[in-house]
């Protein structure tokens, strides 16, 4: 009887720590594990088009995400998206001048915010705005289309 009482116990801490693996594992993959971070600061960067870019995106400088997509929003006074950028404390030293573009991972990836560093020796803070004529938005693939078969058609008329 105390055999079999024992091996309960223990298939019970076995299942419980398989779902707490499990619900790590998915906060991971989901991103929610960065939500309630506080540390770090808020950038904000504009651009006239942010394709398929979503909250919670990463922020990526040389390849290395420094932080993620915190907010987006639209301005219409400007016409333009507001991405606010969630940088993570330890990345301090981003000059000011830095540039931001939507890039894609890979042919069909998801998008993400990537930063080229200027060469100020100023340093963004919290709420800084970065340079909106540094600002590169997403490529629209449906427009490189339409733009191509426009001067294909164009050329074959001449």
């Amino acid at each position: 009887m105390q055999s079999r009482r024992t091996v309960e116990i223990w298939v019970g801490i076995f299942i419980a720590l398989g779902f707490a693996a499990l619900l790590m594992l998915s906060m991971k993959v989901s991103h929610l594990g960065n939500v309630f971070a506080k540390e770090g600061y808020s950038v904000i960067a504009k651009f006239d088009n942010i394709g398929g870019l979503k909250v919670k995106s990463a922020v990526k400088m040389g390849g290395v995400r420094i932080g993620r997509v915190a907010n987006i929003r639209f301005d219409d006074e400007t016409y333009q998206a507001v991405a606010t950028l969630h940088i993570e404390p330890q990345y301090r030293k981003i000059p000011i001048d830095t540039s931001a573009s939507i890039l894609t991972a890979g042919l069909l990836g998801e998008q993400y915010i990537g930063l080229e560093a200027g060469a100020e020796d100023i340093y963004l803070e919290n709420n800084n705005q970065l340079d909106p004529g540094l600002a590169q938005s997403a490529v629209i693939l449906e427009k490189l289309i339409g733009q191509l078969l426009y001067s294909m058609a164009t050329n074959s008329t001449e």
